[in-house]
């Protein structure tokens, strides 16, 4: 199986079931900015616990590993749970969304993309991706979310919107991690051609 296909087959289910989704993380990265290899698949979904019983069992063993237990107590403590797919080794995060406003905007930024099998995903913006990931390198100091966050910056960066930018990066304390890897492109109050 290939990372779209299961990208497709699991979208495909939150559609179904009519949970508000979108993904981030290093495919998002890609999508973003520049190509690179990875086996991980974020999805952030905005699950409740009447969804965890239809979910889990669209992805049944022994092709699909996943715990309903896991996915249950992620939805209430708002954090992730896994679907593994043994035979490709691939693996989905399913990141349960978090009642907060950041959280809030991306869903509503949240855009449609073509995947591969001419199939329709909801992605996070570029914005939201650069953010996510700046949020990440703080807690960890993974160089490949540096790198994610410049492929962006050069091949989208003239298309993000810096105003929303400056605004969460300071919202979320990362002015800093932001100053150091951005470069003179988005410093100043002048937001220049945003396109």
């Amino acid at each position: 199986m290939e990372p779209s296909e299961l990208l497709g087959r699991v979208t495909g289910v939150l559609e179904r079931l009519a949970i508000p989704y979108f993904v981030t993380g290093s495919i998002a990265s890609i999508v973003y900015g520049e190509p690179r290899f990875t086996n991980d698949i974020d999805i952030v979904a905005d699950l409740s616990l009447v969804h965890v019983e239809p979910f889990c069992a669209s992805f049944p063993a022994p092709e699909y590993y996943v715990s309903a237990q896991a996915a249950r107590e992620a939805v209430v403590l708002r954090r992730q749970f896994n679907i593994i797919h043994p035979g490709s080794g691939l693996k989905i995060d399913v990141i349960a969304a978090k009642d907060t406003e950041f959280d809030k905007g991306r869903f509503a930024r949240a855009r449609r993309i073509e995947i591969p099998g001419k199939r329709l995903v909801y992605f996070a913006s570029p914005e939201d991706v650069v953010l996510k990931k700046l949020e990440f390198y703080r807690e960890g100091g993974s160089e490949k979310h540096l790198r994610d966050i410049a492929g962006i910056l050069k091949i989208t960066g003239d298309r993000l919107d810096r105003e929303y930018l400056r605004n969460w990066v300071g919202i979320l304390g990362l002015e800093d991690i932001w100053r150091r890897i951005s470069g003179p492109l988005f410093e100043g109050k002048d937001t220049g051609n945003r396109k």
